[in-house]
């Protein structure tokens, strides 16, 4: 984002902050409504030009935006909504993702609150991984071609009864809007353990990690980092023995392929 739509969203987010008081349910409820408000943006482009047209007095648009919503949305999305159109973005397009943004970290801040956030986030982090392992399903979700209706449908029938309500409502939102689907939950994930204030380890292994080897892994990494870290392993065969292990751009590469690359590397120069 330019500078303007960073603190246009900086501003936004306070607003969702204050309206986020009260009960689990507050937060819940805001966060699909914000998803439904953007679903409304996206199928009517002209409505969303107009609440981004910063030639238009930013009270002229919460204004038009409290026309539209209001009675449709609860007092606390529609607060949330109106302070973030009165804002200058620098593209209509940031307005709308900061929106979906914030929907994102309103239902988070609702699993929070109900104790149920880590399971959101581990939820979150497989549903990304089966996705990316089955090309056919990813391309089906992924389809621009196919309507949105018919996306959720295959999301809600691979999920239902299997995950927590909200994974499901994220995962609708995910499929409803994106082309990268696997990238989208595995994004999502590590916006949840960044709510629990934890580092993200992703790990690629050899073979399937004892829940002692993912405990002593995740100890050493909190030693390195110095804060908590949540370990995501994923089981790639190609490494034959070892590890890799990537926390933000950090890569550490302890498998057999990758000493081997290494090694091939040494002899080449």
């Amino acid at each position: 984002m330019y500078a303007a739509s960073r603190q246009a969203s900086s501003r936004a987010r306070e607003a969702l902050r204050a309206a986020l008081t009260g009960s689990d349910s507050v937060a819940a409820t805001t966060g699909s409504e914000l998803f439904a408000v953007v679903a409304v943006l996206d199928d009517q482009r002209s409505l969303r030009v107009a609440l981004a047209d910063v030639s238009v007095p930013g009270s002229v648009r919460a204004e038009l935006s409290e026309r539209v919503f209001s009675g449709k949305v609860s007092p606390a999305t529609l607060a949330v909504l109106t302070t973030a159109v009165a804002q200058n973005w620098s593209r209509t397009a940031d307005l709308v993702d900061t929106l979906v943004l914030l929907g994102q970290e309103a239902l988070l801040e609702s699993a929070a609150d109900s104790g149920r956030l880590g399971a959101v986030e581990d939820e979150l982090f497989r549903l990304g991984r089966i996705i990316g392992d089955n090309p056919e399903l990813e391309q089906a979700l992924s389809d621009r071609a196919k309507p949105a209706a018919a996306k959720r449908e295959l999301i809600d029938r691979l999920l239902a009864g299997k995950t927590e309500t909200i994974t499901q409502t994220l995962a609708d939102q995910v499929v409803t809007r994106s082309t990268n689907i696997g990238g989208a939950f595995g994004e999502l994930s590590d916006l949840a353990a960044a709510r629990r204030d934890q580092i993200v380890a992703h790990v690629r292994a050899a073979v399937a990690l004892t829940d002692q080897q993912r405990d002593h892994l995740g100890a050493s990494l909190q030693r390195i980092y110095g804060k908590p870290v949540t370990v995501h392993v994923q089981v790639d065969p190609s490494l034959l023995t070892g590890v890799v292990v990537q926390v933000g751009d950090d890569l550490i590469d302890g498998s057999a392929t990758g000493r081997l690359e290494r090694l091939r590397r040494a002899l080449a120069s």
